[in-house]
């Protein structure tokens, strides 16, 4: 079978997108467009969604916003934030809801990275923790908007191996 899809982007909707863009920045994601062309947004002022667009998003037809898009290194996925400024405010997911309830970083340095992130004011659930094993070691910081985002240390090494099958 082939392969149908692969990565596109991460949309996370942002309260005030300046303030967000500076907090993914802290991430280090980098500015990759000023704007969502393909749903006719553009990041310096509120714009009208088209129609059809905002009939495919199943957003009221009178929903306007501005947006960007992000990235983290090359490739994909993107990170798009919009900012709707006619929308209902809801707090994001928790971590024991059903849905996509936190985006996952991976990082070399963990302790470094959360040094420097607390440093500048981020906020986390907890400081590092160690997984089962020392597998992995996790943090979980806030976006403005209190969005989850898990920084990730994997060590490989210490992983059980899998048995591979006699051919």
């Amino acid at each position: 079978m082939s392969q149908r899809f692969i990565w596109g982007h991460i949309t996370v909707n942002v309260a005030d997108l300046d303030l967000s863009i500076t907090f993914y920045e802290k991430l280090g994601f980098e500015l990759f467009r000023p704007g969502i062309p393909y749903l006719g947004l553009e990041d310096k002022e509120a714009r009208s969604m088209p129609e059809a667009i905002a009939q495919a998003l199943a957003v009221p037809l009178s929903t306007k916003g501005r947006a960007c898009i992000m990235q983290l290194g090359e490739g994909l996925p993107k990170l798009d934030l919009t900012e709707f400024s006619n929308s209902d405010i809801r707090a994001p997911l928790r971590n024991q809801d059903h849905g996509i309830v936190r985006i996952c970083l991976a990082t070399r340095d963990l302790h470094a990275a959360y040094l420097q992130l607390a440093a500048d004011g981020v906020e986390f659930l907890a400081p590092p923790t160690q997984c089962s094993e020392r597998m992995a070691e996790v943090a979980v910081c806030k976006d403005p908007d209190g969005t989850l985002i898990e920084l990730l240390q994997v060590h490989l090494d210490r992983w059980p191996r899998i048995p591979r099958p006699m051919t």
